[in-house]
């Protein structure tokens, strides 16, 4: 059984992941920054309205994984909000300036996590060795890595997320994100044997906008008059397909 996490950009996506059978959600917000910590609002309502599993990102800010003393006590406290809240688990990645793995804060904020569950997200693949990286991350007791197998797209990483995969064992799940699609999920399950996977499964939503002023934007790159969610029905085959490799 391939298990699906969708990572939800806003409550409605986290809903359509639900709707389409994933079995948790990476909680955030900013999914053109890489994703960043998602509103105290928005956490809040997915605990109450999801049966699923919700793990909010922790990340204060796009950019690198090298965080200041005043951002690393913004993440100590999101993480006591969602543990205040009755999350599931969180999702965590801090890098020192030589790309290994921050094990001292790192260690914190699992401490600080208590019973809830610890997702090492993507700045594994931003680390100067990914297989140093794997253990130090399994030393930790996290769960499991996201990960391209340090690639634009997991499908690109493919090769190394399996090498990746054999050295885990049982010991941690790596599971590969980054451009999952239905066109690429058959594929990444032969080649990398993972047993989980992660997907934004977006489509573009068009704004229903009467009145357009075409002489500004407020930052948005593009069309500023759509915006992506997850879309139900994409999860939904992603996971059928995903189950039906042989």
């Amino acid at each position: 059984m391939i298990n699906m996490e969708v990572c939800a950009n806003s409550l409605r996506s986290a809903l359509a992941a639900q709707e389409g059978g994933a079995i948790r959600v990476e909680l955030c917000d900013n999914l053109p920054e890489g994703g960043t910590t998602p509103s105290h609002a928005q956490i809040e309502l997915a605990k109450e309205m999801l049966d699923i599993k919700v793990y909010p990102i922790i990340r204060p800010r796009g950019g690198d994984f090298l965080y200041t003393d005043l951002e690393f006590e913004l993440m100590k406290k999101d993480i006591s909000v969602c543990r205040s809240l009755g999350c599931n688990g969180i999702v965590i990645g801090i890098l020192k300036a030589d790309g290994t793995v921050d094990m001292s804060r790192c260690r914190e904020l699992i401490d600080l996590a208590g019973p809830m569950g610890v997702t090492f997200h993507r700045a594994f693949d931003m680390s100067s060795d990914l297989f140093k990286a794997l253990e130090d991350i399994i030393d930790l007791g996290c769960e499991r890595i996201l990960s391209s197998g340090g690639e634009a797209s997991a499908l690109q990483g493919a090769k190394v997320l399996a090498a990746l995969v054999r050295q885990a064992g049982h010991r941690i799940s790596i599971m590969p994100g980054a451009g999952i699609s239905a066109q690429n999920i058959s594929e990444l399950i032969r080649i990398t044997d993972a047993g989980e996977f992660h997907a934004s499964a977006r489509k573009t939503v068009k704004s229903h906008m009467k009145f357009r002023n075409p002489n500004l934007n407020m930052g948005a790159l593009g069309d500023e008059f759509s915006y992506d969610l997850t879309d139900s029905h994409t999860v939904k085959t992603l996971i059928e397909l995903a189950n039906s490799v042989e």
